[in-house]
């Protein structure tokens, strides 16, 4: 489980991630995600929509997500927000399958994230 501080919990927290940063998708989830200060705690919130599956299977896809992101947090404590959105399929899918499309959507958007440079509040591309 996440502890509260590395939860994106505010809509505005959502927006902010969701509209800037970089964006993965994968057959089973779509990974949005930005940067933030290096002190700030890497934070992480999930969308799980009806499209997913009934409560049941919401909330085993939402566990599942849950899981990987608690251990990419653990080893990146600082300095990420990110949004996981589940797609449909991620309610058929296995575990292994599930797992893999995670840890290469999080490899795409922190490469893509380590490529900029946030300076005096604006993106710049670093070379």
């Amino acid at each position: 489980m996440l502890p509260m501080i590395h939860r994106v919990r505010t809509a505005a927290d959502f927006a902010r991630t969701v509209r800037s940063g970089a964006r993965s998708g994968r057959r089973n989830v779509v990974l949005y995600g930005a940067r933030t200060t290096e002190t700030a705690p890497s934070r992480v919130g999930f969308i799980v929509g009806k499209n997913v599956g009934n409560a049941v299977t919401r909330n085993l896809v939402k566990r599942r997500l849950r899981h990987l992101a608690a251990e990419w947090v653990d080893a990146n404590p600082r300095g990420y927000d990110f949004v996981v959105r589940a797609l449909p399929a991620s309610a058929e899918s296995d575990w292994p399958a599930l797992t893999k499309d995670f840890a290469s959507c999080v490899s795409t958007v922190a490469r893509k994230l380590g490529a900029w440079n946030h300076r005096e509040g604006r993106a710049e591309y670093r070379e």
